[in-house]
């Protein structure tokens, strides 16, 4: 981690949402402005403390290609479908970031070039060091891999220092809290141990690749007003999971 400013310890960071972030507020499926709007103003927060941002982002509230699949849909077809559906999320955040001041790019790893730009992992990195929030679509650019191996795969090629699992709950527990009332939250986890207790963080694909580069993840409830701000200036909120060394300082 990178001393940048005086208040967040982390110089560069990646958000992964998941399609649903951009949902209604009361559910259903498509895109709300209110909800990009709300994402956006998250994001600014952190980007004024001086941190780069990447975000990848899923489809879920445009397609689930399990629901094709599971109908007779070649998956493949189906995959291709969810990947550009996030590139359609992405330039919802894109719109919803330029409104409230934040110079943003759309990269797509299926080319789009008369919407977006294609991923290009340097350029990708220079507009960081210039300030602008990358939205990082089109997942893998590959079928078969979910937006969560996207994510850990950017991350490791962009030299994120950090991988924010955005999430409505505050964190990982012993249990799902909505079930079990006895559930307790970790504060802190190796990836050992999630992969020992079968903690399911990320997609195995996506949780290997984070473990085998030692990028920490933090899992936090998105939606909790201040808690990315607070995140990235390293206060113990959500749950982070990382090695052995990151777990035993936190």
């Amino acid at each position: 981690m990178t001393q940048t400013n005086q208040t967040s310890i982390y110089r560069r960071i990646l958000l992964k949402l998941s399609g649903e972030a951009l949902s209604p507020a009361n559910g259903g499926m498509g895109i709300d402005p209110d909800q990009a709007a709300f994402i956006a103003q998250r994001v600014k927060a952190v980007v004024d403390l001086g941190v780069q941002v990447a975000i990848v982002i899923g489809a879920g509230n445009l397609w689930r290609g399990a629901v094709g699949v599971a109908r007779g849909m070649d998956q493949s077809t189906a995959d291709h479908m969810g990947m550009i559906a996030t590139v359609m999320n992405g330039l919802a955040l894109q719109d919803a970031m330029v409104r409230v001041g934040i110079t943003t790019r759309v990269q797509t790893a299926i080319e789009m070039n008369r919407v977006a730009e294609p991923y290009i992992r340097l350029r990708a990195i220079r507009h960081l060091e210039k300030g602008r929030v990358v939205v990082l679509a089109g997942g893998t650019g590959s079928p078969y891999f979910t937006t969560d191996t996207a994510a850990a795969l950017r991350a490791a090629e962009i030299d994120a220092d950090l991988v924010v699992k955005a999430t409505k709950v505050d964190g990982v527990y012993t249990a799902d809290p909505k079930k079990d009332p006895t559930a307790t939250r970790f504060d802190a986890l190796t990836y050992e141990a999630c992969l020992e207790r079968k903690l399911e963080i990320m997609d195995l694909t996506a949780f290997t690749l984070c473990m085998e580069h030692k990028m920490p993840i933090i899992v936090l409830d998105f939606w909790a007003p201040g808690i990315l701000e607070a995140a990235v200036r390293g206060e113990h909120v959500g749950t982070l999971v990382a090695d052995a060394e990151r777990v035993a300082a936190r």
